[in-house]
């Protein structure tokens, strides 16, 4: 790595000692700014203001691109890196000369807080011997004028903290040279001149140091108007008494009080919080104070000590540490001050027996001293008052599982459990990095189960280490048991249990019911509204505020429906679990949960009711029971459904699993019905494949068969949405088979309508009209009947039966424009533009797409948003508007790639691609196309194979490539289905886009 300077001329200096520059002002400029910000990201617009201060060239990006690639490729070793924000050059502080001066004058500031004026004198020479001139002298870039003038102020306060240092040294003979240049340089400079004075005045020169007073003062009353300060008239007071401004005698130091307990050896994580930590404990106007909390083995002890270890150097009149015994048996105040006392130095009947004067003797020990009190488990802030400094220099850090709400003044960090890889980290220092590398998935397992939470890593690791032999997927195995997993984590006087137990029993009775009846809830992430509800008391607010302030309830913030949340540990809920078994009957624990329930059955009722209903089953009405819920709560909670959906998504998810586990198997259905209008619109299908797939498979253990094949049939929705056409239909028939038996006609007809759409992506569309056909008789309701005739309108298409197929659409048209739902509207207007594009009405078809697009912008129907861009597309391609069809097309595939709706991104990208063929990039468009049309096989959709096989036979005539053009298109004629017209349409209309541009 070469080794940068820019106090003093830019050079870079390679090893063995040559020096270089860059060649061009552009690479000066750039390197010289990225390397005053090294280290940090420098913003692309600083980084193009700098190098074009009037006006940037249109190619500015890519200049800049080149410039930074050209200073990679000059000097070796030269890390330039980019991140979203701009440009970053890593280096070390070593190898570079502004860095290093930095990092000696830090130094020296701590030396000379530490007593050690010798010390800092030589850190802050090193520091100002990295200078080799004015900084970036002989560049001049107007962009980084303010920087250079802060570097140059930067060391002139190393050099006045230098002899500062050096005259607390009692060295002055070789400064008065010194200091009188750089006072010519900075003639108003009035801490030079008070040093000035001092180094004069030791010397025996008083007349020339009252001198350079007067000289002073005369040039701050012509130039400013105003009289030296405070600094300059105390020296010169001094001067004339003929006594030493800076006296060199050194206060006798106080040998360090060190209370710390050792800083574990295995301590892992947890740097941003003692960053923090750091941070909030080194303001030096007050006396800062500092409250760790959290939930019990959250590591705020352990945290304490290792951040108070860490900052000895900043506190060198000592540490003290007092262990408080909050959560068990709080110490009694007095004893407390009487062992600090007696640390302090003051022994026998100079301890007072009052508390209060005891306190005031305390503060008066601690006055003007830097020392570190680390208060460990306070009960309250009433335990606390007494023990803080009185003035600035020290510090308080204080750990407690109460909040300490009452402690005014007070910086709080709520300790969070360890973050994956922390825990993960811990758990390797205790068990062994081998032993945990070669079992990562067992070892996730665990730090899983003990909920990242440090004390429970702590027995779990020291429980592998006290057996080498024991497999971690054992342990693993026990853990993950909720009945018996407190029990496994205990070892020697290390048990969780007890730990959280401490914080139960300092609760009131209130709060104590409140803790058990929330542990019911597997939910780690809870809405206040459901905390309420468990609770059911007038007095729960009380109680959550009491569990809160106990750090066994964490308030997390308010959501987006202006909720609050709260968040329990998942060992804290276990432990809350166990009681509620121990000391409430089954039939309350059932009747608790049984109201939270029902209280998000109904909110998610109601939300479902609220959003377009897209997911292509029906929504029972069954088994919905009276919300508890007040109504002006839930009308507040669902203004926007789909933020209400999105905040308890997760949470509902959870639940449908809790329900199927205890076998409210209806419950769960209904829960997932609605949370599924939700999932589909907003193309969540993982979750809801996840929660149907745990639906069904509880349903066949229950030998619940209806349930089983309402399951099945969402499945076969999935299936279907993602394009594997085959297995949806075997999934639809078998459903439909099972539905005709069970008598459920309502959900078989939905049933039959999607099977029809499914079959036409097939090609089969003599079975696709039967289906439909069939689902209209069988449609109870008028939402399930539209859908089956959209259905038997996509069929007529391709039987060619068009008129029929028009029929169909204007009559869904009128039934939608008098709905007046903006989904139903733009759907229905969609099929009707496709079936007058067939009917040969082009014109009419534009204009009803359009009315499409325009109102399903309107919605949140995305899906149906991308398939009318999809049309517009392809009318547009009819209508010769080549730019319009495209961006339409584009705008389609986005979309559909954002729900993942493949087959819809395939067709949209087929279409871009046959567009490329007529720019005259037919040779980028054939492994797209080739890509498309593995797809499309796979999925089984033959149409879609025709038609792309028609496209790339075209994409290889274009580059004359004629064997496969000849294939691919005699395959396409094979898969052509006489009479339809849907796709004998779409193949003209995408050879359009083939055409040159200029056609």
């Amino acid at each position: 790595m070469p080794r940068f300077g820019v106090l003093g001329p830019l050079t870079i200096e390679s090893p063995p000692g040559r020096r270089t520059t860059p060649r061009g002002d552009h690479q000066r400029a750039l390197l010289a700014v990225l390397l005053l910000n090294a280290n940090s990201s420098v913003p692309v617009g600083a980084l193009v203001e700098t190098l074009w201060p009037e006006t940037p060239p249109k190619s500015y990006s890519s200049n800049l691109h080149t410039y930074v690639s050209r200073l990679r490729a000059r000097f070796e070793g030269l890390e330039i890196e980019r991140d979203p924000h701009g440009y970053r050059l890593a280096v070390e502080p070593g190898d570079l000369d502004l860095l290093s001066f930095r990092e000696a004058a830090a130094a020296g500031k701590a030396a000379a807080r530490a007593g050690d004026p010798a010390a800092a004198a030589g850190h802050y020479r090193r520091a100002l011997a990295e200078w080799r001139g004015p900084v970036l002298s002989g560049l001049h870039v107007p962009r980084l004028d303010a920087d250079v003038a802060r570097l140059e102020s930067e060391r002139l306060a190393a050099f006045e903290d230098c002899v500062d240092a050096e005259l607390s040294d009692g060295r002055h003979g070789e400064l008065t040279g010194e200091l009188q240049a750089m006072i010519t340089e900075h003639p108003l400079r009035e801490r030079l001149a008070a040093q000035l004075m001092t180094a004069l005045h030791r010397a025996g020169r008083q007349a020339d140091s009252l001198a350079v007073h007067r000289e002073l003062r005369t040039t701050l009353v012509e130039e400013l108007g105003v009289e030296p300060g405070a600094e300059v008239r105390r020296v010169h007071a001094a001067v004339l008494r003929g006594e030493d401004p800076v006296p060199t005698a050194k206060t006798a130091q106080v040998f360090p009080i060190c209370q710390l307990p050792p800083d574990i050896a295995d301590f892992a994580g947890r740097e941003g919080e003692i960053a923090k930590l750091s941070g909030l404990l080194g303001e030096s106007t007050r006396v800062p104070v500092a409250v760790i909390t959290g939930e019990p083995g959250a590591g705020k002890s352990t945290l304490a000590v290792s951040t108070a270890h860490r900052l000895r150097r900043s506190f060198p009149d000592g540490q003290l540490f007092v262990p408080l015994a909050g959560a068990s048996s709080p110490r009694d105040l007095a004893d407390v001050l009487g062992d600090l006392l007696r640390a302090l130095g003051v022994t026998g009947p100079a301890i007072p027996d009052d508390v209060e004067a005891r306190a005031a003797v305390y503060r008066g020990r601690l006055a003007d001293r830097r020392v570190l009190v680390v208060l460990d488990d306070a009960a309250g802030p009433d335990q606390i008052r007494a023990l803080l400094p009185g003035t600035p220099g020290s510090a308080v850090l204080i750990t407690s599982r109460q909040r300490l709400s009452g402690l005014a003044g007070a910086d709080r960090l709520p300790l969070a459990p360890l973050s994956g890889a922390e825990a993960m980290s811990l758990l390797a220092r205790l068990a062994g990095p081998d032993r945990v590398g070669a079992e990562r998935a067992a070892a996730e397992r665990i730090a899983k189960a003990c909920g990242n939470l440090p004390l429970a890593l702590r027995i779990a690791g020291s429980r592998l280490a006290m057996r080498p032999g024991l497999p971690l997927g054992k342990l693993a195995g026990k853990l993950e048991d909720e009945v018996s997993r407190l029990d496994e984590l205990q070892v020697s006087d290390l048990q969780v249990r007890g730990s959280i137990a401490l914080s139960y029993q300092a609760l009131s009775p209130p709060a104590r019911r409140a803790f058990r009846l929330i542990g019911r809830c597997r939910t780690l992430d809870l809405p206040a509204w459901a905390v309420s509800t468990l609770i059911d008391d007038e007095d729960a607010d009380e109680a959550i505020d009491e569990l809160v302030e106990a750090s066994l309830l964490e308030a997390t913030g308010v959501d987006p429906t202006g909720e609050q949340r709260f968040r329990v540990h998942d060992l804290v809920r276990v432990f809350a679990t166990e009681l509620g078994r121990e000391l409430e009957t089954h039939a309350e624990r059932v009747a608790s949960v049984a109201k939270v329930s029902d209280a998000a059955l109904c909110l998610a009722d109601t939300a479902a009711r609220r959003l377009p209903r897209t997911v292509p089953m029906p929504l029972s009405d069954q088994d919905v029971p009276a919300q508890p819920l007040p109504a002006e709560l839930v009308e507040r909670l669902l203004r926007d459904p789909g933020a209400w959906f999105s905040v308890e998504r997760a949470n509902l998810v959870t639940a449908v699993s809790s329900l199927c586990a205890v076998g409210w198997l209806r419950k769960a259905l209904r829960i997932l019905e609605r949370l599924s209008a939700y999932l589909y619109l907003h193309s969540h299908y993982t979750d809801m494949r996840t929660a149907y797939e745990t639906l069904r498979d509880a349903a066949r253990e229950a030998g619940e068969g209806h349930i089983v094949v309402i399951a099945e049939a969402n499945l076969a929705v999935l299936l279907h949405a993602s394009g594997e056409y085959e297995r949806a239909v075997e999934g639809y028939r078998e459903c439909s088979k099972e539905l005709a038996v069970l008598g459920d006609l309502a959900t078989r007809a939905w049933v039959e309508t999607n099977l029809a759409h499914c079959l036409v992506g097939l090609g089969r569309a003599g079975e696709s009209l039967h289906a439909a056909t069939q689902a209209r008789e069988l449609s109870t309701v008028e939402d399930s009947g539209t859908h089956a005739r959209r259905a038997e309108s996509a069929a007529l298409h391709r039987l060619g039966k068009i008129s029929e197929a028009l029929e169909i659409d204007r009559r869904i048209l009128a039934e939608a424009r008098e709905s007046a739902d903006d989904r139903q509207l733009g759907i229905a207007l969609q099929g009707l533009s496709w079936s007058l594009m067939l009917d040969g009405r082009p014109e009419e078809a534009l204009e009803t797409i359009e009315e499409s697009v325009r109102v399903l912008r309107r919605t949140t129907a995305k899906s149906a948003l991308a398939k009318s861009l999809r049309t517009q597309g392809a009318i547009l391609a009819g209508a010769g508007r080549r730019v319009g069809a495209v961006k339409a097309y584009e705008n389609a595939r986005r979309l559909a790639g954002a729900l993942e709706e493949r087959p819809r991104e395939l067709s949209c990208t087929r279409a871009i691609a046959a567009s490329w063929i007529g720019d005259g990039r037919a040779d980028r468009a054939i492994p797209v196309l080739r890509r498309c049309l593995d797809e499309f096989r796979a999925m089984g959709g033959k149409p879609a194979t025709g038609l792309t096989l028609h496209v790339l036979r075209r994409a290889y005539e274009a580059v004359g490539e004629t064997k496969a053009a000849e294939a691919a298109g005699e395959e396409a004629k094979r898969l052509e289905v006489p009479h339809d017209a849907n796709a004998s349409t779409l193949v003209r209309l995408l050879l359009s886009l083939t055409e040159p541009a200029s056609a």
